[in-house]
């Protein structure tokens, strides 16, 4: 009896000790919004807007001596009709993201499928209104990075500054490159990214820098890309900008945001020319997880590449 009892005692001691040294963590987000849409001279239609809900799972373990393996799997959803969603052209089940991934003092290797670094040191980081989601989104970035299939380094920071760099595999006719770089240094946040594919039929390339800056109840934020071929092959080179502008007071925040995509270079017909976007936004936050809110957008294009679009829409975010 005596040696079953400690024989008991050890195995939940063990047990306890494992489970403190790995944890497992549920989130995700719920993002719907109702809208009045327009798209070019056509009729306004009134939609239940999916903004990039998601469910995921995120763990760790602490293997000691400072090493740490960790892993990410995301699910895009949506929650107008309990369906599951494509993501980034991808219609498998963890889309969004799924990753393995080794982290210690020497910074951390990732592998598997997840998004550019280099879009979330840049358009992604001034998205404050609706974070980069839904009709409101960025009209005008040029994503670039492949999300399968990666392996990437992040260093350690050093000096308020953190390095992230990418490939995708393939050989050297079929890969994407991406580059990210990030920097704090009190209220002042600054980013830059950089990616480059190379399949055999074409060569894009973008890059672009971030600048963000807190001042009390003001945030302003902005980047500037330089791009060829980023929307598609022959079109040349083009320049892209966007500013933004949050004023946070009690629970509310209010937003404005501008974008203009220059012509490329090599356009074809009205295919490429000039545009504009422009959104108002304001938030009510309930709770950390919890707002509700409405925003106005507008793209306004000169040529036939983004389209004219605009939206009035009414919604709610929880995170959980």
């Amino acid at each position: 009896m005596k040696k079953t009892l400690i024989a008991t005692a050890v195995l939940a001691t063990l047990g306890s000790t494992a489970f403190a040294q790995s944890t497992v963590q549920v989130y995700g987000r719920l993002n719907l919004t109702i809208e009045r849409q327009k798209v070019g001279n056509g009729d306004n239609n009134w939609v239940m807007q999916n903004n990039s809900s998601r469910i995921g799972f995120k763990g760790s373990e602490d293997l000691g001596g400072g090493l740490k393996a960790g892993f990410q799997l995301e699910s895009a959803v949506n929650p107008a009709n309990g369906t599951n969603n494509a993501f980034a052209g991808n219609s498998g089940f963890w889309a969004r993201q799924s990753e393995v991934n080794l982290g210690g003092n020497f910074g951390m290797v990732r592998l598997g499928n997840f998004t550019s670094e280099a879009y979330y040191a840049t358009s992604d980081y001034v998205g404050m209104h609706n974070h980069e989601t839904g009709t409101s989104s960025d009209a005008f970035y040029a994503y670039l990075g492949r999300n399968t299939s990666k392996v990437a380094y992040r260093t350690p920071g050093f000096g308020g500054a953190t390095v992230e760099g990418s490939v995708t595999e393939g050989g050297n006719a079929n890969r994407t490159y991406d580059l990210a770089l990030n920097y704090d240094a009190g209220p002042l946040h600054l980013g830059a990214g950089y990616e480059k594919n190379t399949p055999a039929d074409k060569s894009a390339n973008q890059f672009a820098l971030r600048a963000l800056y807190e001042l009390g109840a003001f945030t302003v934020g902005g980047y500037v890309q330089r791009d060829k071929d980023g929307f598609g092959d022959g079109l040349g080179n083009r320049t892209t900008y966007r500013l933004a502008g949050m004023y946070a007071v009690g629970n509310s925040e209010f937003h404005v945001n501008w974008g203009r995509a220059g012509a490329y270079s090599n356009r074809l017909g009205s295919l490429g020319d000039s545009a504009n976007q422009y959104t108002l936004g304001y938030n009510y936050n309930l709770s950390k997880r919890t707002k509700v809110y409405t925003f106005y957008t507008k793209v306004a294009d000169s040529g036939t590449l983004y389209g004219d679009f605009s939206s009035f829409a009414l919604g709610v975010r929880h995170n959980f």
